[in-house]
């Protein structure tokens, strides 16, 4: 890759009534590549429009099953590991996070293409399942969303 870039991008931090966080399991990776949905901003959507996108993508939830209660106030930065840079994803993810609560009775359904399988974890839970890259973003996420 001749250029250095991050790609802008939307994360999802999905509570259920519980306080768990929506973790979903990349397919085909082992046990300890569990993540939050997120996704890639596209040319004229706004951070909130492209979260509620990724996450319909991603799991099947629309904005009838989640309500944003907080955005995250500033942008978080994650560098990818040299094997996974990629032309659609540089040398990582710019992204502004948001804090989602699921409607009660609102399915997940994975994809498929990406993910394979979701569980409702507690923050603690998904912290150990997280790829290493991706866990400073994620603490300081979780940090700010799991009080409210």
């Amino acid at each position: 890759m001749t250029s250095a870039y991050f790609r802008a991008n939307v994360g999802a931090c999905v509570v259920d009534a519980q306080g768990h966080v929506l973790a979903l399991k990349r397919k085909g990776t082992t046990d300890n590549a569990w993540q939050m949905p997120q996704g890639g901003i596209e040319e004229g959507e706004t951070p909130a429009s492209a979260v509620m996108r990724e996450l319909a993508e991603e799991t099947g939830l629309t904005a009838d099953d989640v309500t944003i209660v907080a955005e995250f106030p500033e942008w978080l930065a994650y560098e990818l590991p040299l094997e996974y840079r990629r032309p659609k994803v540089g040398w990582g993810q710019v992204q502004r996070w948001f804090l989602l609560r699921l409607t009660p009775g609102a399915l997940v359904r994975p994809d498929g293409v990406e993910f394979e399988a979701f569980q409702f974890l507690p923050p603690g839970e998904l912290m150990n399942r997280a790829v290493a890259f991706r866990r400073p973003v994620y603490e300081k996420v979780l940090a700010a969303f799991v009080p409210l």
